[in-house]
């Protein structure tokens, strides 16, 4: 049957590898956990066994982007596709529930907010559909490189459909993010189908380059032929700009993230599917859900924060088969800006047992009281630890924010959590950097990082580990000197941190940067005379990560011979002349900002009337999905929106802490509410 349905309703001769397994297994009413590259074939993997069970399959998707794109698709076949989310009007949302009910639809994608809507699930429950199929499965793990709270209920919200099937499906989950999915879904006795890692097609470069090289390092690698259309990846919205501005004087070029209004967004994103423009310099916001088979490059300018969310972007490139490359430029501040992040959104335990210890033990408190209870915390900081005090199980947080102590394991169970959490974002930190020392096969590395052990031997030949371009020279004297003394450091004593070694170098040249030592580390990984590994320690209570390097035998054995041959990627260091010694200077802690506390009444006559009337209306939104109240929006960015008081969608963008996303879902009443102060 399930082949028919692949000719008749989707014009396919045959399936593409493992697709039939899959489709058989769930047809059949197996639960399933699919985890296939981008552009693996994944959708056809619930399609075609919802069609051969009939009834209705519910898609459950974190994207309104994905769900828009996937319901025209369906529907542009002749499939009867209905969609419930943000987007949709309330009649539009109703008369799609009203057809499913009826039992029009084939498919039904909702977002997983929909689930939390008071007497939704019930209706589900009471019309259960024939298979559940869960997209972007990733985001419902804490140990994911792309985590959603929201997500994570999505598995308590369907209780009462044991008898439903469930599929989850992603590009990219770790062992780890595989066996939590599994269990916060709840699946029993899943069929496990890990597969299909491999792109024989792409050739994986690494490239050490400060930050203020890079726009045109990515000027000359999307000059050469063959490297368009291309998708840059930049760290920031600022940066996205600088960096679409420069090349744009080669190449027609274009900046997409989350700061420009829709219809900008959807304008530029039309051009590059179009091929309208050359290429598209995007934030990771960009590019999910979309299907342009022939992007010959994509460029990440900075290092990313996982393999995961890595792996992802640069599978959107050559979906059509022929030959494309990925080029990762980065360099070992890079990890500096992902600390300060995982800083600043996952405080220090003993701040959360700070908050925890103001909870009353026999009694509820509100929000503001606990706030006013910990007035030395930074506002800021105060907004996430009771958000993970939440998420982990050590408070119970209602609509209205009234916060009580969990009562029972979880009481305890919370910390090691909290912590474990923690160390998994460095731990992803690290694995992408160490994916970027290694001296493997780019390709290798990755499909072994997914636990696809079917795959894990043959090289692909096509890398910058299995084939260095020509871009690689052989390293200079002052380099000699440095690759000299860092093996004759190593064979004193393995194992040192890479930090110590470059001090050790700087000692004996001044010139040396700390990008070209790496560059020096990555000549050596690439020759097998050294590998990295990460490694910790704990100061102070907290894990401080490092890199250690250890000499393999081939460093113990170099002659000066095989050092002469040594070949290195980027610039000399003494070329253009002698550079002056890098000046390291500890930015000063800037005062607290007035901006940086709480809403305070007194601020005006103006403010504290439409901050409560903005309060009452995200109550009422919380009340609806079943959530406590700053889940919805932080006091922070209701306070933003009675001083900004923005007029218009583009005005709304600028809020702080307002995304494309909250603009989707709540922008009409938010502008409704607050221009009603203008």
């Amino acid at each position: 049957m399930i082949t028919e349905i692949l000719r008749t309703r989707f014009g396919f001769d045959q399936f593409r590898p493992r697709q039939e397994a899959v489709c058989k297994a769930v047809a059949e009413g197996e639960n399933a956990l699919v985890v296939m590259p981008t552009g693996a074939g994944k959708s056809l993997c619930y399609q075609i066994p919802g069609l051969a069970r009939g009834g209705v399959t519910l898609v459950i998707s974190p994207l309104v982007a994905l769900i828009e794109d996937q319901v025209l698709r369906l529907q542009s076949r002749g499939l009867r596709a209905g969609r419930i989310h943000s987007g949709r009007s309330r009649e539009e949302s109703r008369e799609t529930f009203k057809a499913y009910l009826r039992s029009e639809l084939e498919f039904l994608f909702i977002a997983p907010e929909r689930l939390a809507v008071p007497g939704f699930s019930d209706m589900i429950r009471k019309h259960p559909p024939t298979l559940i199929a869960v997209d972007e499965a990733h985001c419902i793990s804490q140990w994911g490189h792309d985590f959603r709270p929201d997500y994570r209920l999505v598995g308590e919200r369907l209780e009462g459909l044991a008898n439903t099937p469930i599929i989850a499906l992603t590009a990219t989950a770790t062992e780890l993010v595989q066996r939590d999915i599994c269990a916060q879904l709840k699946l029993v006795n899943p069929k496990l189908f890990i597969h299909g890692f491999r792109r024989d097609n792409l050739a994986i470069r690494v490239m050490e380059s400060l930050p203020s090289e890079r726009p045109e390092r990515i000027i000359e690698l999307l000059t050469q032929p063959d490297a368009v259309p291309a998708i840059v990846y930049a760290p920031t919205r600022k940066k996205a700009e600088e960096i679409a501005k420069t090349i744009g004087r080669k190449l027609k070029a274009r900046a997409y993230h989350a700061g420009m209004v829709a219809a900008e967004r959807d304008k530029v994103q039309a051009a590059f599917l179009a091929d309208e423009i050359d290429v598209i310099v995007a934030t990771v916001a960009f590019g999910m859900g979309i299907d342009k088979p022939n992007v010959r490059s994509v460029v990440h300018a900075a290092l990313p924060a996982s393999i995961e969310g890595y792996y992802q972007e640069i599978g959107r490139a050559g979906r059509d088969g022929k030959p494309a490359s990925a080029n990762l430029l980065q360099c070992f501040s890079d990890r500096k800006t992902h600390e300060f992040f995982i800083e600043r959104d996952f405080p220090e335990t003993s701040v959360l047992l700070k908050v925890l210890k103001h909870v009353p033990k026999e009694s509820s408190i509100y929000r503001d009281g606990l706030q006013a209870r910990n007035s030395e915390i930074d506002p800021d900081t105060f907004e996430k630890a009771i958000e993970k005090l939440w998420l982990h199980g050590a408070l119970k947080i209602d609509a209205e924010e009234n916060i009580t102590l969990t009562e029972g394991p979880g009481a305890e169970a919370w910390r090691k959590s909290y912590e474990d959490q923690r160390k998994a974002r460095l731990a992803q930190l690290d694995s992408i950097q160490a994916f970027t020392g290694g001296g493997e096969c780019r390709m290798l590395q990755l499909i072994r990082h997914f636990g696809d052990r079917t795959d894990a031997t043959l090289k692909c030949g096509i890398c910058d580990r299995c084939a260095p371009t020509s871009d690689l020279r052989v390293i200079d004297e002052l380099e000699r000197v440095m690759v000299t003394s860092t093996l004759a450091s190593l064979a004193g004593r393995d194992g040192q941190a890479v930090g110590r070694l470059f001090e050790e170098a700087g000692r004996l040249d001044s010139r040396i940067t700390r990008s070209g030592y790496e560059r020096i580390l990555s000549a050596l990984a690439r020759a097998r005379m050294i590998e990295t590994a990460q490694s910790e320690f704990e100061k102070d209570g907290k894990v401080i990560s490092f890199r250690r390097v250890m000499l393999l035998s081939a460093g113990k054995n170099a002659k000066a011979k095989d050092l002469e041959s040594l070949e290195i990627d980027g610039p000399s260091l003494t070329a253009g002349g002698a550079r002056s010694p890098a000046v390291r200077k500890r930015a000063k802690k800037a005062p607290a900002s007035s901006s940086r506390t709480s809403p305070d009444p007194e601020i005006s006559s103006e403010i504290p009337k439409l901050f409560e009337t903005l309060r009452a209306w995200r109550l009422a939104e919380a009340r609806k999905k079943g959530v406590p109240a700053f889940r919805i929006l932080s006091d922070r960015v209701l306070m933003s929106l009675c001083e900004s008081l923005p007029s218009d969608e583009e005005s709304l963008l600028q809020v702080p802490g307002m995304g494309p996303k909250l603009v989707r879902q709540y922008g009409e009443d938010l502008l409704r509410v607050t221009s009603t102060s203008i």
